[in-house]
C-alpha cells in the first residue's frame, strides 16, 4: 500500500478489515516515521516498540484487526500511568517510576485491541500551554520547528499532526486538549466532566481535570471517545450513563445539514463584544467557520455570557489550590527520585530537597499560589470567591441553552508562536487558555475543529454544548470539516511531497 502513516484510523481501519495490510505493517511503518522524525519534533517520551510490534501480532493472529480499533496504533499522553511503562508526568520528581497498575482508559483501549506506540511528552503535570514546561524536552509543532505544538498535550497533538500516530489521548484541564489541538490542525475534544474516567490519570486539578481524543479527523476523535467513554465505579466523579452517541453524530454531521440547529456565537469570546489579543487571522478564519454553519443551516445569533471574562482568574486560583493538595503525594519517599538520602539529612530535609530538585518553576509557581488561595485569612477571599465565580459561569451555560444549541467561539486567541516568546510571561502564557477555560470550569464538553489557516498555520474554532451533549460537538464539528473538505493536516502532506 501507499504511505500507511498518512491514513487516517478509519482508512487504516477498512485496510485492515480488507487484509489490505496488516497490525504489524501498520504499527511498523509509525515506529520507522517516530525513528525518522521524532529526534525534530521530541514527540515521545518513551517509544514502546518491541511491546507494540508483539501486541500488533497478537491482533492480527486473533482475526480481529479492522474490527473497530483493533490493531490500530495510538500514543498516550504521559500522564495515564500504564503498567510496566515508565510513566513521568513531564516530571523529574516520577524519573524512571513503572507504575504497577494501569488507567481505565487505557486499559480500555488494550481491551479494544489497539497498539500503544508509547507515552508523549508534556508540560509538566500538564501546567503549561506549550509543552515546554517539560523537564525533558521541548516539542515542536510539525507545521513549523520552530513554534509551540500548544500543550499541554503537546506531544499528542505533535504525535498526531506529524503523522507518528494516528490516534492519541490528551487531557484538558484548561484546554490542554483543545488548543494543541487548534494550533497543529487537528480535531481535539474534552469530554463531559466525568463521562471518561479518570483512574490512573495523575492528577492535576481533580474537579478539572478530564481525557480526551486527538485525531486528524472528527470520525477518528469519536471512534476514540467512544472507545475510552463510560461509567468506571473505581472513578467516584464518574457518570453512570451511557456514553452520548458520538459516531453516530460525527457521521451524521459529515453531511453537512445542519437545519434547525441554533448556534450561539459568544459574545465575550471572539465576538463582538472581546476582541483585544485576538489575532484578526483567526477571527477571520473563525468568521468564515460561522459562515459555514450558516450555509449548512444553522440559525445563528450573537449570545452574551458576561461570566466568562471572570474564567481566566477563577480557573488561576481553583486549578493551582487543587494542584497544592495532589502534588504533595510527591515527596521523595513513595516513587520516583528522592535527593539527599545519603544519612545525613532528616525525612524533612529529603522530602524539601527532593521537591526542590524534582519539580520545575512552573510547578513550583502553581503550587505556592495555590498554596497562598488556601490559607488561613486568605481562603474564602481566593479559593471561595473563585468557586462562586464558577457557579455563575456555570449559570451563563445554562441560560445560553436555553436559547441556543451549542455555543461557538475560537479555539485560541492565536496561532502558535514562537518556541521562547512567552517563557519569560507566564501571563501571556496563561491568557492562551482564555477562550477554552469556560467550559473546563462548568464541566461541560468542547470540541475544536481546524477551520482554516492564517499565515500559513492552523486556526481552531471551538463548539461547546451542554453536559452530555457531546454528540452535538461532534455533528456540528464534523459538518465544518466536510464543509472545509480534507482534513487540514493534508497540507502538512502536500507541502512534504
Amino acid at each position: 500500500m501507499s504511505d500507511l502513516t498518512a491514513l487516517t484510523a478509519v482508512e487504516l481501519q477498512a485496510a485492515l478489515a480488507a487484509g489490505e495490510t496488516s497490525s504489524v505493517e501498520v504499527t511498523r511503518a509509525h515506529l520507522d516515521r517516530i525513528a525518522a522524525e521524532d529526534g525534530a519534533l521530541g514527540a515521545f517520551l518513551h517509544v514502546t516498540a518491541d511491546a507494540a510490534l508483539a501486541r500488533a501480532a497478537e491482533v492480527d493472529a486473533s482475526g480481529t484487526a479492522g474490527t473497530g480499533l483493533a490493531g490500530i496504533p495510538v500514543a498516550l499522553k504521559d500522564v495515564f500511568v500504564t503498567e510496566g511503562v515508565p510513566t513521568t508526568s513531564g516530571s523529574r520528581i516520577l524519573e524512571g517510576w513503572r507504575p504497577p497498575y494501569s488507567a481505565t482508559v487505557a486499559s480500555r483501549l488494550a481491551d479494544a485491541g489497539t497498539v500503544l506506540l508509547g507515552k508523549t511528552n508534556m508540560d509538566e503535570f500538564a501546567m503549561g500551554s506549550s509543552t515546554e514546561n517539560s523537564a525533558y524536552a521541548v516539542t515542536r509543532n510539525p507545521w513549523d520547528h520552530d513554534r509551540i505544538p500548544g500543550g499541554s498535550s503537546g506531544g499528542s497533538s505533535a504525535a498526531v499532526a506529524g503523522r507518528l500516530a494516528p490516534l492519541a489521548l490528551g487531557t484538558d484541564t484548561g484546554g490542554s486538549i483543545r488548543q494543541p489541538a487548534a494550533v497543529t490542525g487537528l480535531v481535539g475534544h474534552k469530554p463531559t466532566y466525568g463521562s471518561v474516567s479518570r483512574y490512573g490519570l495523575i492528577a492535576f486539578s481533580s474537579s478539572l481535570d478530564q481525557a480526551g481524543p486527538m485525531a486528524r479527523t472528527v470520525l477518528d476523535a469519536a471512534l476514540l471517545h467512544e472507545a475510552i467513554g463510560g461509567h468506571d465505579p473505581r472513578d467516584s466523579t464518574s457518570i453512570d450513563a451511557p456514553v452520548p452517541t458520538v459516531v453516530e453524530a460525527a457521521r451524521r454531521g459529515a453531511g453537512g445539514d445542519l437545519s434547525g440547529l441554533r448556534v450561539g456565537v459568544v459574545r465575550e469570546l471572539g465576538g463582538e463584544g472581546a476582541r483585544e489579543g485576538y489575532e484578526q487571522g483567526v477571527l477571520d478564519r473563525f468568521a468564515e467557520g460561522v459562515a459555514l454553519l450558516e450555509a449548512a443551516g444553522a440559525q445563528v445569533r450573537e449570545v452574551s455570557c458576561p461570566s466568562f471574562g471572570l474564567a481566566l482568574p477563577a480557573y488561576y486560583l481553583i486549578a493551582p489550590s487543587e494542584a497544592s493538595s495532589n502534588l504533595a503525594r510527591f515527596e521523595g519517599m513513595r516513587f520516583g527520585i528522592r535527593v539527599g538520602d545519603d544519612g545525613s539529612h532528616d525525612v524533612d530535609e529529603v522530602m524539601a530537597l527532593t521537591r526542590e530538585q524534582g519539580f520545575g518553576p512552573e510547578v513550583k509557581r502553581r503550587i505556592i499560589l495555590g498554596t497562598y488561595a488556601l490559607s488561613a485569612g486568605y481562603y474564602e477571599a481566593y479559593y471561595g470567591q473563585a468557586q462562586k465565580v464558577r457557579t455563575l459561569i456555570s449559570r451563563d451555560f445554562s441560560a445560553a441553552y436555553d436559547d441556543v444549541d451549542v455555543l461557538v467561539s475560537p479555539t485560541s486567541p492565536t496561532v502558535a508562536w514562537p518556541i521562547g516568546a512567552r517563557v519569560e510571561d507566564p501571563l501571556a502564557m496563561y491568557a492562551a487558555d482564555l477562550c477554552t477555560l469556560p467550559a473546563s470550569l462548568a464541566g461541560v464538553p468542547a470540541i475544536s475543529v481546524p477551520c482554516g489557516l492564517s499565515d500559513g498555520l492552523p486556526v481552531g474554532l471551538q463548539v461547546m454544548a451542554p453536559a452530555l451533549a457531546d454528540d452535538r460537538c461532534y455533528r456540528v464539528a464534523a459538518a465544518v470539516e466536510a464543509a472545509l473538505g480534507a482534513p487540514l493536516t493534508d497540507r502538512l502532506l502536500e507541502r512534504a511531497a
